[in-house]
C-alpha cells in the first residue's frame, strides 16, 4: 500500500524520483527495526525500562535539535524531524513510548507509597519532553502521552484526587475558553459538516468519505483507487487506511480492524500473564498505545474523529514509526517469553 500510494503520487505530480523510492526506503527502516528490536530483545524489557531515563534524556536532546536550522526540518510548518545523512527522523515517534516506561519506572522502584509530591516532582519531569512535542507543534502525539498517563494512572491505582480532579478543572476551563473563540466553533461546524469548506479543512475527510465509501462492499481492486491521484492529500500516511477502504471494500477494512483487534487482545492477555508488575504495565499501555493510535487513525478516515495527524501502526509511510513499533512488539514478546502467571498487580500509591 506504501509503494500503491507513494508511486501514484511520483506519477501524478510528474516527480523526478523513482516510484519505488518510498517502497525501498520502508523496507530499509524495516529491516533496521528489525536489528533495533532484536538489541531490545538481548537487553531486556526490566533493562529497557531500568534504562529508559537515560533514553528519554536522549531522545528529549533531539527534540531541541529539531528546532535547530540545519539539523531539524521544517514540513508543512512544523518543527518534528531531523535530517540525518539525508534521511528524516522523528524523535517524538519513540518519545511518546518513552515517557509511560520511565513512569513505570519510577513508580515500581519505589518500596515505599508515592506521596503527592513525589508525585507532582514526577510529573514536572515528565512535562519538559511533552512541552517540547507541544510547540513542534504535534498534538496528536502530546494526547496519546496523555491518554497513556491517565491510563498508568488508573492501573497503578494513583489516588484520583492527584490527577483526575486538576484534569476535570483544566478541561473544564479549556471548553470555557475554546468556546469563546469564533475559531473553534468554525472547526467543529467543519468537523460535523466537512462539505462547507470543500478547497479548506474539509477538504481531507469529505475526499477521506468519498474513498471509503466507493470501495462498496469488495473494493475496485489493488491499484485501483482513483483518489489517491492527488485527490486525497496524505494518502499515504494519515488517510492510507481511506485508499485500502477504497480497494478493498467493506471487507478488507473490517480485515484489517481485526488485526488491530488481535493485536490488542493477544497484547492484553500477555499483560495479564507477566511474570511481575513491571511487565504487567509495560506490556498494557504499550498494547494500549498501538490499539489507540488504530482507532484514532481509522476514526479520522472514516469521518467520526476531527483530524489529528495520526497515523495507522505498521500500515502507513513512515520510518521512524515502524522503527519504533518494531521495538514496542520485540517488547511485549519480551515480556510474553518469560515465565508466565496470572498476575494480581496492586498498587504502591498511597
Amino acid at each position: 500500500m506504501v509503494f500503491n500510494t507513494t508511486a501514484a503520487e511520483v506519477l501524478d505530480r510528474s516527480l523526478t524520483r523513482s516510484t519505488h523510492y518510498a517502497l525501498i526506503k520502508q523496507i530499509l527502516y524495516a529491516l533496521l527495526g528489525v536489528f533495533g528490536a532484536f538489541g531490545l530483545w538481548l537487553l531486556g524489557y526490566k533493562s529497557v525500562i531500568r534504562l529508559s531515563g537515560a533514553f528519554l534524556v536522549i531522545c528529549s536532546l533531539m527534540l531541541v535539535l529539531v528546532f535547530v536550522p540545519g539539523i531539524g526540518q521544517q514540513i508543512n510548518g512544523a518543527h518534528r524531524w531531523l535530517s540525518i545523512f539525508g534521511h528524516s527522523f522523528q524523535p517524538s515517534e519513540f518519545v511518546k513510548y518513552l515517557i509511560p516506561i520511565y513512569y513505570i519506572h519510577r513508580f515500581t522502584a519505589r518500596r515505599q507509597r508515592l506521596i503527592m509530591r513525589e508525585f507532582l516532582v514526577l510529573l514536572a519531569v515528565l512535562a519538559v519532553p511533552i512541552a517540547l512535542i507541544l510547540i513542534e507543534p504535534d498534538n496528536g502525539t502530546v494526547a496519546l502521552i496523555f491518554a497513556a498517563l491517565v491510563i498508568l494512572f488508573f492501573l497503578t491505582r494513583v489516588r484520583w484526587i492527584y490527577w483526575a480532579l486538576p484534569l476535570a478543572i483544566l478541561c473544564a476551563g479549556g471548553a470555557v475558553v475554546a468556546s469563546r473563540m469564533p475559531h473553534v466553533a468554525d472547526r467543529i461546524e467543519i468537523y460535523l459538516h466537512p462539505e462547507l469548506d470543500l478547497k479548506g479543512k474539509g477538504h481531507q475527510p469529505y475526499q477521506a468519505k468519498i474513498a471509503a465509501g466507493s470501495g462498496g462492499l469488495t473494493g475496485r481492486g489493488l491499484g485501483q483507487s482513483l483518489q489517491k491521484m492527488d485527490y486525497l492529500p496524505e494518502a499515504r500516511s494519515d488517510y492510507i487506511a481511506a485508499i485500502f477502504a477504497e480497494e478493498f471494500g467493506f471487507i478488507g477494512i473490517s480485515g484489517l480492524i481485526l488485526l488491530y483487534g488481535m493485536v490488542g487482545f493477544f497484547g492484553l492477555s500477555i499483560a495479564q500473564r507477566a511474570p511481575d508488575k513491571e511487565g504487567f504495565y509495560l506490556v498494557a499501555i504499550l498494547t494500549f498505545l498501538i490499539s489507540f493510535q488504530a482507532f484514532l487513525n481509522l476514526g479520522v478516515v472514516s469521518g467520526l474523529l476531527p483530524s489529528k495527524g495520526i497515523n495507522l501502526p505498521f500500515f502507513s509511510h513512515g520510518g521512524s514509526s515502524l522503527l519504533a513499533n518494531f521495538m514496542v512488539v520485540s517488547l511485549i514478546l519480551n515480556v510474553a517469553y518469560q515465565p508466565q502467571k496470572v498476575l494480581g498487580c496492586r498498587s504502591n500509591v498511597k
